[in-house]
C-alpha cells in the first residue's frame, strides 16, 4: 500500500471515528465503508512456543522482570494475553468505579481483577503518577502492561463511534489490517523501568492479535451504546513477572508521532510518561 493511500484512508479512519484518541492507546473505532479480568483466544497463535518458567525468565539478565516475547506464559501468548487485555477492559463499565482509561488513581488495581495475571490500563493522561499502594496485589500475581497500543479497530461501527448495536461485523479488509499497523508503526521511544531497571529493547515486544470478539456494556468507555463486536490490535505490552512482597514502582510511556494530515493538519506528537506505583504482599 502507497504511503499516499495508506495516510489518506488513516485520514478516513479519524474522522469515521470522531478522532477517538487515547493517549495511552490509539483507539480507533470504525465501520469502514471503503475498499480498503478477562478471558480470551486469539485465532492468529503461532504452532510453536518454549514454555516460560515462571520463576526464571527467558532474558534473566537482560530483562529479569519480563518474560519473553517468544515464551507462552501461564499457557497463554503474548498475543493470546493481549486479546484477553482488550476483552477486560472494554467489558468494563463506566460506573460505579471510573473506568482505568479515565483514573488510574480512583480505581484500584485490584477491581475486576481475577486469576494469577492481572491487567494496567494506561490512563488517558499523558504524564501522571498512578499511586495504587493502598492496594495489595497477591504474591505471585503478575502484571500484563499496555505500554502504547498504536491501533485498535473495532467493529461494527455503522452508527457512528457511538455505537456498537448493530450485528457485528467479523471481516475486516486487508487494508484496514495495514492501516492498525500503520499507527503502531509511528511509535517512538518507547521505555520502562521496574525499580530502577530498565527494560531493554522494549520495540521486540510488538504484539499483533487476531481478529477477536468482545462484547461491551452500555454505556461503553467509548460510547452510549455497547453490544457484541470484533476487534483488532497492535501494540506494545509486557507481562511483568510476580515481584517479591513490597512496594514496586514501574516507570513506562514513549511517543506517538502522528502523520500530518490524520489528527491535524501537521505532525503530532504525543509523549507519554506514567508511573505505576504498587504493593505486593508476602
Amino acid at each position: 500500500m502507497s504511503v499516499r493511500f495508506e495516510t489518506r484512508d488513516r485520514t478516513a479512519i479519524a474522522a469515521r471515528a470522531g478522532k477517538i484518541l487515547r493517549t495511552s492507546a490509539v483507539v480507533m473505532g470504525a465501520a469502514i465503508p471503503f475498499a480498503g479480568c478477562g478471558g480470551g483466544d486469539d485465532s492468529g497463535r503461532a504452532a510453536a512456543f518454549a514454555t516460560a518458567d515462571e520463576a526464571s525468565p527467558h532474558e534473566e539478565g537482560v530483562n529479569p522482570y519480563v518474560v519473553s516475547l517468544d515464551m507462552e506464559f501461564r499457557s497463554k501468548t503474548y498475543s493470546q494475553w493481549a486479546v484477553s487485555f482488550w476483552q477486560w477492559v472494554l467489558g468494563l463499565p463506566v460506573g460505579p468505579l471510573p473506568h482505568p482509561f479515565e483514573d488510574c488513581n480512583h480505581r484500584p488495581i485490584s477491581a475486576a481483577q481475577t486469576g494469577n495475571v492481572w491487567f494496567w490500563a494506561t490512563p488517558a493522561a499523558v504524564q501522571t503518577i498512578c499511586n495504587q499502594a493502598a492496594s495489595t496485589i497477591p504474591a505471585g500475581t503478575s502484571i500484563f502492561l499496555l505500554v502504547l497500543d498504536g491501533a485498535s479497530l473495532f467493529l461494527p461501527m455503522v452508527d457512528g463511534p457511538n455505537s456498537l448495536d448493530n450485528p457485528p461485523i467479523r471481516t475486516f479488509t486487508a487494508d484496514q489490517l495495514k492501516i492498525a499497523s500503520a499507527f503502531t508503526n509511528d511509535i517512538r521511544d518507547l521505555f520502562c523501568t521496574v525499580d530502577g531497571v530498565a527494560v531493554d529493547n522494549i520495540a521486540a515486544y510488538r504484539t499483533k492479535t487476531g481478529i477477536f470478539p468482545f462484547s461491551a456494556p452500555s454505556p461503553w468507555i467509548f460510547g452510549h451504546t455497547g453490544g457484541s463486536a470484533t476487534a483488532v490490535a497492535d501494540g506494545y505490552y509486557l507481562m511483568i513477572q510476580p515481584l517479591p512482597a513490597g512496594l514496586h514502582t514501574i516507570h513506562y510511556g514513549g511517543k506517538f508521532v502522528v502523520p500530518a494530515g490524520v489528527f491535524e493538519a501537521g505532525q503530532s506528537v504525543i509523549a507519554k510518561d506514567v508511573t505505576l506505583i504498587i504493593r505486593v504482599g508476602s
